[in-house]
């Protein structure tokens, strides 16, 4: 394949924005891993074909580590919920208080859905005929067991996935061959070890129908090319094209620094500007209208540290400006975001049913919080015509999540409509999104 020599963006560098923090800065953020620069066209079929959906329900969701649940919404012996990945679907249940099991939600009897809600059971009793399971998966009873001479009881338990868990997220792998988790997370847990999202509640779950392939919408949040299109109101105060970009064998990341302003706008705001900027636009912040000869930077980073020290203390004094300032977005493959630092955002993205134009894009925010662990927010579903802001928990963010919603039904579209076969992406900034697909296309390979 084609490469591309290094070249960047006019602005400053985030390594040298690090160079001016305040704080130490700790050396997770120091890392620099860029993936090649490639330049090929991706072939669109990814995206607009059903066949190509079908080899990723085949070859993928049924044989990788996929995030299925948070251990904190199955938290008492019997609790369980339901984990839905195309027309599969699982029952995530905590048999026991130090262990969780998923079963593949059918009955062995005529195959109904053995439970369709999320709640708290002694035993999973199919509502068409009455089978039953005890939690651990073993066979309870069989009404009229005389009619059935042929089932040997220690063979008709329920068949289970692999379960994994890590930072407080519960994973499922439906291949008992695969891979264990740990392996399948790499480095990953050493990056997120200062951050412990596993001390998070979940603070908001919202979950929306949109209207394109899972991988569109996921690829929305995979780069920080677009806000120049389609989030304006951010340049003054992001760093868009100043992005660090950084890829691994199964997770990548892009940080993007706030507080400095985008080398796309044409005038060069001052300190004051940026910080008038972001209070216009962020509303978790209480910072005062004026930086008082220090940086819009700094003085967003210390109004994080005062909001954050009820909860977590003396914590914040350690921790740089970067790590309350900037967007740290990881992504394990194929579909898990979890952001670093005090960030909070979680993001899954699934298909929706056997749809391929239609997927499933959820937002958590994981909060720290002092005391005993809240209880965890319940999900809320919009379905496409819905708009985020009517989940007002979300704050600001549901505004940025409208506007990326309004490009992602309208990409899926364009691509049934183009007559150009392949997508162009940028040999650097796009370098997240081209991992995903090439990660993809290896996985369906070797599957």
């Amino acid at each position: 394949m084609a490469e591309v020599e290094n070249q960047r963006s006019p602005g400053i560098t985030y390594q040298g924005l690090l160079d001016t923090d305040s704080h130490e800065v700790p050396d997770v953020l120091r890392i620099e891993h860029p993936a090649s620069r490639k330049l090929e066209d991706m072939s669109i079929e990814r995206y607009i074909s059903e066949e190509f959906h079908k080899k990723e329900m085949e070859k993928l969701w049924s044989r990788v580590w996929q995030f299925a649940c948070r251990e904190e919404q199955i938290p008492e012996v019997g609790d369980h919920l339901i984990y839905e990945i195309g027309s599969q679907s699982y029952i995530v249940i905590r048999t026991k208080i130090d262990e969780i099991k998923c079963y593949v939600n059918a009955c062995l009897h005529r195959g109904r859905l053995l439970t369709q809600y999320p709640g708290n059971s002694t035993e999973l009793r199919c509502p068409f005929h009455g089978f039953s399971w005890s939690i651990d998966g073993t066979l309870k009873d069989i009404p009229a067991s005389w009619d059935f001479p042929q089932i040997e009881p220690e063979k008709f338990s329920l068949p289970e996935t692999l379960v994994g868990t890590w930072a407080g997220f519960v994973f499922i792998n439906p291949d008992k061959s695969a891979l264990s988790l740990e392996e399948h997370l790499g480095d990953l847990p050493l990056h997120f070890e200062r951050w412990n999202l596993k001390d998070r509640y979940i603070q908001v779950h919202v979950a929306k129908e949109i209207p394109a392939n899972w991988k569109i919408a996921q690829e929305a949040f995979c780069e920080a090319f677009h806000p120049n299109a389609t989030h304006p109101q951010t340049l003054p105060y992001l760093g868009d094209t100043n992005s660090q970009v950084d890829v691994w064998d199964t997770f990548s990341r892009v940080i993007t620094p706030g507080g400095t302003p985008s080398p796309l706008l044409d005038w060069e705001p001052n300190e004051e500007q940026i910080l008038r900027h972001m209070l216009d636009i962020r509303d978790d912040m209480d910072i005062p209208w004026s930086v008082d000869g220090t940086t819009a930077r700094l003085s967003a980073a210390n109004s994080s540290r005062e909001r954050w020290r009820p909860m977590v203390g003396d914590l914040v004094d350690n921790w740089s400006d970067a790590e309350f300032i900037d967007n740290i977005d990881y992504t394990l493959f194929p579909n898990f975001h979890p952001w670093g630092a005090f960030n909070r955002i979680v993001y899954r993205f699934r298909p929706n049913g056997n749809n391929h134009r239609s997927s499933i894009m959820e937002v958590m925010l994981l909060s720290p919080f002092a005391g005993e662990r809240p209880p965890p927010a319940e999900l809320v579903q919009l379905d496409a015509t819905q708009s985020w802001t009517e989940v007002e928990a979300l704050g600001m963010l549901a505004k940025v999540f409208d506007q990326d919603d309004f490009n992602m039904g309208r990409v899926q579209l364009g691509l049934e409509t183009t007559q150009k076969p392949g997508v162009t992406l940028g040999g650097y900034q796009e370098s997240k999104v081209r991992w995903l697909n090439e990660t993809l296309d290896k996985w369906l390979e070797q599957h």
